[in-house]
């Protein structure tokens, strides 16, 4: 029986390359929190103090998610062999976490609000929440360009534009309550905006525990990948295929592929690694070669 690995590396975009837009972002939303968390609490409104006890949690998930982007970027060593890059993946589980704790204190100091209302200042809560709706669009737009190949990224793009919708909805229920002087539009606002970030929250969640467990990334086809293997010329069957996240960014593949004709040669594992990484974005691909007979568990590709 012969065998011969295979081994490519994508070039998928760099982890630690947002420490700007990091930076920038924690810094505007940290003074934001204050504000708006003063400004909630002289005025009475809870919707506002909901807000800012979700920011808060944001800066949290920012520091996080940046301190995970930069560990990513360490090179690996002979004990963390695939380097820091699962860092995160943890990242963004603990984010989603972090997310569901916050929600839950906001839910319950609002249902508390809804049977014991509190006057509230619906031109305060206007004019902090447009503050707001300025800085939150302007962090999101940091993250917007790598939100697409990274679900770290895309956590944190989703946090800030979810809060600009936040804001946005906390204007709208200033200004109802000016129109209308029914302060119980304080706490339902504040409901609305613990739905939208829950849902949100789902996806993240789901998504980071998936990867958590190894599981195949959403944009590959297990079947499809293994038809491709089987549809290389000499290769009679594929077992041991495993597909799995290495990162929020990259994905790892090993394969054993059953070519009784003999060892194809280096040049075939080259070529593989590469149509691996162009189809199906498999950066890191390790393929043996066996040319003996069938084994017991082997897809015959027929």
């Amino acid at each position: 029986m012969g065998a011969g690995h295979s081994h490519s590396h994508s070039h998928a975009p760099a982890q630690g390359s947002h420490g700007r837009a990091f930076a920038i972002g924690v810094a505007l939303n940290t003074v934001f929190v204050v504000v708006e968390a003063s400004f909630g609490l002289l005025s009475g409104s809870m919707a506002l103090v909901a807000d800012a006890g979700h920011n808060l949690s944001d800066v949290l998930s920012l520091l996080i998610a940046w301190g995970a982007s930069a560990l990513s970027a360490k090179p690996a060593n002979t004990r963390f062999t695939y380097g820091y890059k699962a860092s995160s993946i943890l990242a963004a589980l603990a984010n989603a976490s972090l997310l569901l704790v916050a929600l839950g204190a906001i839910l319950f100091e609002t249902v508390h609000r809804l049977f014991d209302p509190a006057p509230v200042e619906g031109g305060i809560m206007i004019l902090v929440a447009g503050i707001g709706i300025v800085i939150n669009t302007a962090t999101a737009l940091l993250f917007a360009s790598g939100r697409k190949n990274d679900i770290n990224i895309r956590g944190a793009f989703l946090h800030m534009a979810a809060d600009a919708l936040v804001s946005l909805g906390v204007v709208v229920a200033g200004l109802l309550i000016l129109w209308t002087g029914q302060t119980l539009i304080d706490p339902i606002t504040s409901l609305l905006i613990v739905g939208v970030i829950g849902w949100g929250t789902w996806d993240l969640l789901k998504d980071s525990v998936k990867m958590g467990l190894l599981a195949v990334p959403e944009n590959i086809d297990e079947a499809e990948v293994r038809r491709f293997l089987c549809g290389r010329e000499g290769v009679e069957a594929v077992h041991d295929l495993h597909i799995w996240p290495m990162s929020t960014t990259e994905t790892a593949l090993t394969a054993h592929l059953v070519m009784p004709a003999g060892h194809p040669g280096d040049g075939f594992l080259h070529d593989l690694a590469e149509e691996l990484s162009h189809h199906f974005h498999i950066g890191h691909s390790t393929v043996q070669v066996e040319t003996g007979s069938h084994a017991e568990h082997c897809v015959d590709c027929t």
